[in-house]
């Protein structure tokens, strides 16, 4: 099943259960929202994790404890990463337009194929 982005967006885990399927400490996720990695929901001051939260988190803690990669390393990967999902947004944007303006083209030199055979 494939999750629409919003759904990844959904806040829906406390920071016990994150840190126990992360299997780090909580105060490890406080300190990476500190360093501004990922920025949970607040609901009642209680901090709310969403799929695209955990997902972040995943790739932090593979960069920094699997990797060594230092938090200013992270920050900068996060940073890329970022742009890089920003510019295939706009790509994607760009070949529906172009997808749109080739088929819209397609049909109007059809019509006129047709209607030079019709005449």
């Amino acid at each position: 099943m494939v999750r629409k982005k919003e759904d990844k967006k959904l806040p829906l885990y406390m920071i016990s259960v994150v840190s126990r399927m992360l299997e780090v400490h909580p105060q490890t996720l406080r300190m990476y929202e500190r360093e501004g990695f990922i920025c949970p929901k607040r609901m009642n001051k209680q901090r709310l994790y969403s799929e695209e939260d955990i997902e972040k988190l995943n790739l932090v803690i593979k960069l920094t404890k699997e990797l060594g990669v230092n938090k200013a390393g992270v920050d900068i990967i996060l940073r890329m990463r970022n742009r890089i999902e920003a510019l295939q947004d706009e790509m994607q944007d760009i070949m529906r337009f172009v997808e749109d303006d080739v088929r819209k083209e397609f049909e109007a030199r059809l019509r006129n194929l047709f209607k030079q055979n019709q005449d």
